[in-house]
């Protein structure tokens, strides 16, 4: 079995299991009982257990809070705009194929205002879910677990772009575009060195070989 000694939140554990030993001890002594056998070092597993319940969790009242300042420096973050929403829900990957911004915009404008608190949008997203046909508890799962507001999607697509664009071997031109042939498969040396071809034929003459030697 593996055990871990620096997991984060081993030593709270420790201490836990330690406490408990001391107070079993104690009232051994007292009774005139052997005390109990130490306890092994604690498993990995276990541990891992416990950071995950020791880790704060994240509502979707805090990302509430955070998205609804997301590019509004004069914001409280009591009230969120529809655009705000739009980019929470796309980073939470909430706007999809079955939920577009189309929709969203269309429930969030029965509450006629420009932005509207947190307990207007638990209707708006209440309303959202039945009409799209959706659960509730889904959308507020991926809302509160998808993050810090921020461009990381929007970059990571720039920068699969670029490297599309970069890869993209019909593109290429001059001696580049000779390293590649029609299927964009490298030639490897043949592309790179201009080997002396010897068999008399004009450079680029596209018929060698074709000649019937009967003649």
């Amino acid at each position: 079995m593996i055990y871990a000694t620096d997991y984060p939140g081993a030593e709270k554990l420790r201490e836990r299991r330690n406490h408990t030993i001391s107070i079993m001890s104690e009232a051994a002594a007292a009774n005139g009982s052997p005390s109990p056998a130490p306890t092994p070092e604690v498993p990995a597993t276990e541990l891992a257990q416990l950071a995950l319940e020791d880790e704060p969790k994240v509502s979707v009242a805090d990302q509430f809070k955070a998205f609804s300042k997301f590019g509004d420096s004069k914001s409280d973050g009591k009230l969120i705009t529809l655009s705000q929403s739009d980019k929470w829900m796309k980073q939470a990957k909430v706007i999809d194929k079955k939920i577009t911004t189309t929709d969203t915009g269309i429930h969030f404008k029965k509450f006629k205002a420009m932005k509207i608190s947190l307990s207007d949008y638990n209707k708006f997203l209440d309303d959202l879910a039945k009409t799209k046909k959706v659960e509730l508890s889904e959308i507020k799962q991926k809302l509160a677990v998808c993050g810090a507001p921020g461009v990381v999607s929007v970059s990571a697509g720039k920068a699969a772009a670029a490297v599309d664009r970069l890869t993209d071997t019909s593109k290429y031109t001059g001696s580049h575009k000779e390293r590649f042939d029609a299927s964009g498969k490298g030639k490897g040396i043949a592309g790179r060195r201009n080997v002396v071809d010897g068999s008399g034929y004009v450079s680029g003459y596209q018929h060698k070989d074709t000649y019937d030697n009967a003649h």
